[in-house]
């Protein structure tokens, strides 16, 4: 998941994933997410002309995070491309914002952490890392074969507001939707413009994003407890106690939008849109949900407490340092540690206490477009 570009709001800019590889370790759904993408990148890849890669071929993962959520399709990418041009040289290049953890993405990369890394199975590949936000250029014109990201496109370039009882734009309401509505979708077609300036002719983007699907669904909110109205009442809750002030509560707004499929195919579809004009098609398009893990081996298992320590820390990883970041600064170090975990801790209980309901099914919407010659 990759968190907003530079020059954002200062709480936005403080947005990092979990770093030293924890990331990867404790999204093994992110991973499932990604695996499921595989046959679309295969199919993109045999898409491309094989002129535009006879001496080289450029593929991409932005919003790469730690990069160990996607090793196993980057290997089975790369021998996809070497079925087509058996010596062609690979060049993978890896982009996320600049305060992410690039230290951990190359030992993983490299197999030096705990996955198996794709190097040791091919030869001439070159990863290659880029610390330039998806609202960037991030590689020279007409240079890039195929691009992929997944579960990173949500956050946005800024946060345009506060949400007023709420964290998350799910939850907005009225002028407070509108404001996330409007830079969610700016920002959308600011990604996609530089991916069509990135782009060969031919070459395809395969973008895996979350989304609300068509039945109202979303991350953590697939049937049972919702997950965001959660985070919601607990911070509600620290406020009630007066544990945070009223200013903390609404800084613990997260930056993020869910387009509908709607919304996301729209600049792809319509003439007048300056992707469309830019050279960019839809190809395929739809929803998908995918099961949370740790709520599956619940099921399986049946021990609340298990789940509940197995579950919380794939939540940490994305929204910790948003809600981090929302405590005064004049607060002490120690002090915010400590509303911070307890946080956290009062959710693990809970969780714990009835787990019925709870968990982080993923809910994305699977993309793939081409740039026309």
């Amino acid at each position: 998941m990759e968190s907003p570009p530079e020059k954002a709001a200062s709480q936005a800019e403080a947005i990092t994933m979990s770093g030293g590889g924890v990331y990867s370790l404790a999204t093994i759904g992110a991973k499932h997410v990604i695996d499921a993408a595989l046959p679309l990148v295969e199919d993109a890849i045999d898409a491309v002309p094989e002129a535009s890669f006879a001496e080289g071929f450029t593929l991409a993962d932005m919003g790469c995070a730690d990069a160990g959520t996607s090793l196993d399709m980057v290997g089975a990418a790369i021998a996809r491309i070497r079925s087509r041009v058996p010596d062609v040289p690979v060049t993978v290049a890896y982009t996320d914002q600049p305060r992410n953890d690039f230290n951990a993405l190359m030992t993983n990369v490299h197999g030096l952490g705990p996955f198996d890394a794709y190097l040791d199975d091919h030869d001439d590949v070159f990863p290659l890392a880029s610390g330039t936000s998806f609202y960037r250029q991030a590689l020279p014109p007409e240079s890039l074969h195929v691009g992929f990201s997944a579960t990173a496109m949500h956050w946005l370039s800024d946060k345009p507001g506060d949400i007023d009882g709420h964290v998350h734009m799910v939850g907005a309401t009225g002028a407070d939707l509108d404001r996330f509505r409007a830079r969610g979708h700016a920002d959308w077609r600011r990604i996609l413009s530089h991916r069509a300036a990135e782009l060969v002719p031919g070459g395809r983007l395969v973008l895996v994003n979350f989304c609300i699907d068509d039945e109202g669904r979303h991350l953590g909110s697939t049937g049972g407890v919702d997950m965001f109205d959660t985070f919601a009442a607990l911070w509600q809750e620290f406020l009630d106690e007066g544990r945070i002030t009223d200013a903390e509560a609404r800084s613990m707004t997260l930056p993020q939008y869910y387009n509908t499929l709607e919304e996301f195919t729209a600049p792809l579809v319509d003439a007048d849109e300056e992707a469309h004009r830019a050279g960019l098609r839809l190809v395929h398009a739809e929803t998908r949900v995918v099961r949370c893990p740790f709520a599956a081996d619940f099921e399986q298992h049946g021990d609340a407490e298990r789940f509940a320590h197995a579950y919380l820390p794939t939540i940490r990883t994305w929204n910790e340092s948003t809600f981090a970041a929302g405590l005064d600064p004049s607060r002490s170090v120690d002090e915010r540690g400590r509303i911070i975990e307890d946080f956290y801790g009062t959710y693990r209980d809970r969780v714990a206490a009835d787990p019925e309901g709870h968990g982080m099914d993923y809910v994305h919407a699977y993309l793939v477009i081409e740039k026309v010659a």
